[in-house]
């Protein structure tokens, strides 16, 4: 089990630097590298709103979009014929349709060109 903080819908990790005897925290699910440290869990927390203030306020700053966490809710709207298929891959492979989409969709963004799109996207 990971040890971790909210804030505004961002997650952080807590891990114990026994050298330092301090609490360090990194920002998850995202590219951007956002980190921090405490020497107690009230002084954890308080520079954990302030690395995610400061992130907010970086972003603004340069004019640019802060990154914002996965939720791991994924709506989709496709056509009936398509979902059917899926339901019945699903009930092959022996998966719920969640699972079985969701090693498709593990399988479609590691491939290159997915890859290659996102980046053109960005």
């Amino acid at each position: 089990m990971i040890n971790s903080m909210t804030f505004k819908g961002y997650t952080a990790s807590m891990a114990f630097d026994a050298q330092d005897r301090i609490i360090v925290g990194r920002v998850l699910n995202i590219d951007d590298i956002v980190t921090f440290h405490g020497e107690s869990v009230s002084e954890f927390e308080a520079n954990f709103h302030a690395a995610i203030e400061g992130y907010l306020a970086a972003s603004r700053e340069l004019a640019s979009v802060p990154e914002k966490p996965a939720s791991g809710k994924v709506m989709l709207r496709i056509a009936p014929e398509v979902h059917a298929a899926a339901l019945k891959a699903a009930a092959r492979s022996g998966k719920s349709l969640n699972k079985w989409a969701e090693g498709a969709l593990v399988e479609a963004a590691r491939q290159p060109s997915a890859r290659a799109a996102l980046r053109s996207e960005a």
